[in-house]
């Protein structure tokens, strides 16, 4: 076989590889999440917008938890989507918690994520988890990422990365309505 074309052959088998197991990851963020309890934010640092909040206070509210770092392009995209969940849907009961991971050193610094709070008009709570506990609690991979999480204190959603706002909003509102 010709050198060009066994490289075609390889490049060709490795972009199908690479295109069915993004499909199949994409295939399980659309799954519901198994019902699990949802873990704490316990082993956080710092928390702006909001004194320190714990899934056992939350119970009766649905939670949305967002993974976050401020110098992600993706996590920046999604931001105005929770923003607005948050606005519109506090007073039937969501709460929004942001948890900042830092994906760099910089983002590790307090008044740095503080002024990027500020910058962005986040007004939910954001806990710093420059630990990764909380992030290692849920067993999060991926920034950004949201768990939905019903007034039982079960995870009951996950979605990774941008996207599929109308399905997380409509979750959300069923949620709500389930209360």
């Amino acid at each position: 076989m010709p050198t060009f074309l066994r490289a075609f052959l390889i490049t060709a088998i490795a972009t199908v590889s690479t295109v069915l197991a993004w499909s199949s990851s994409r295939a399980d963020e659309a799954r519901p999440a198994p019902l699990t309890t949802a873990p704490d934010f316990s082993g956080g640092g710092e928390w702006i917008n909001s004194p320190p909040l714990s899934m056992s206070k939350l119970r009766g509210k649905v939670v949305l938890v967002e993974f976050w770092t401020y110098s992600c392009i993706n996590c920046l995209r999604v931001a105005p989507y929770v923003s607005q969940w948050h606005a519109r849907y506090a007073d039937q009961g969501l709460v929004v918690v942001g948890v900042h991971t830092p994906e760099y050193g910089y983002e590790r610094v307090s008044a740095n994520v503080r002024e990027a709070v500020q910058r962005l008009g986040i007004h939910h709570p954001v806990v710093q988890d420059n630990g990764y506990r909380i992030w290692n609690a849920y067993g999060n991979q991926y920034w950004p990422a949201l768990y939905l999480i019903d007034s039982e204190g079960r995870v009951v959603y996950r979605h990774f990365g941008e996207g599929d706002y109308d399905r997380t909003e409509a979750r959300i509102q069923a949620l709500l309505a389930a209360r």
